[in-house]
């Protein structure tokens, strides 16, 4: 059986993607702050105390992990927070820095001698990140975090590249979430199966692409 870790694990996309990869029969190692009751309801392995955020959070999880080979790493754990031109509060667009685009980098620092030849790490990114696709300006912090975690996920595709290690990078689409009030035009539960079908798929052929959930290639 193939090992998952998937981090903001305890709600909506992330819960959604625990029930998708255990229907494919994956272990599932689910990492959150703090668990919910639809997400202890599944059978996973549940990790609590794990602000990826944090120096703490990723010491807690690395000792968690100790041993685990992780054939597919997803990095989920994000927050959307309003920054405009009028209201531009520096601390609040370095704490989606710090959460967004920063921390998935650390953890793949933290886990990458856990992950086998041939493992597949995804990125939960956003269109918002997408330069080209900028057309109605605004949100500076969500905007320029999730371009920093695109531009690290290139990165990271080369650096691990001579380990077989895939990384693909993922536009989720606009999802019924807390994140958004769930204003979305898809479910959670739609989108983690799209996902979960094309990070099953991943390969070093497609290794530092950035896709739409749909399965469109997306504009940097």
């Amino acid at each position: 059986m193939k090992n998952v870790v998937i981090t903001g694990a305890n709600r909506g996309i992330g819960l959604e993607l625990c029930k998708s990869f255990i229907n494919k029969e994956y272990r599932v190692f689910a990492l959150c702050r703090q668990s919910s009751p639809e997400l202890s309801a599944l059978n996973a392995t549940i990790i609590e105390n794990i602000d990826v955020a944090t120096e703490q959070g990723l010491v807690n999880m690395q000792h968690k992990l100790a041993g685990v080979d992780i054939d597919i790493l997803i990095n989920n754990a994000g927050i959307l927070r309003s920054t405009t031109l009028d209201n531009l509060q520096s601390e609040v667009i370095l704490e989606q820095f710090k959460v967004n685009a920063l921390a998935p980098l650390q953890v793949v620092d933290t886990l990458k001698h856990q992950l086998p030849n041939g493992a597949i790490i995804a990125l939960i990114s956003s269109r918002m990140g997408s330069i080209a696709d900028n057309s109605s300006g605004g949100s500076y912090g969500y905007r320029m975090s999730k371009t920093a975690l695109n531009a690290a996920g290139m990165s990271l595709s080369h650096d691990l590249s001579d380990q077989q290690i895939s990384v693909a990078i993922y536009h989720p689409g606009w999802v019924q979430t807390d994140m958004v009030n769930h204003s979305g035009d898809i479910t959670a539960q739609q989108c983690a199966q799209r996902l979960c079908n094309l990070i099953v798929k991943q390969n070093m052929r497609h290794s530092g692409t950035f896709t739409h959930s749909n399965g469109q290639a997306l504009p940097w």
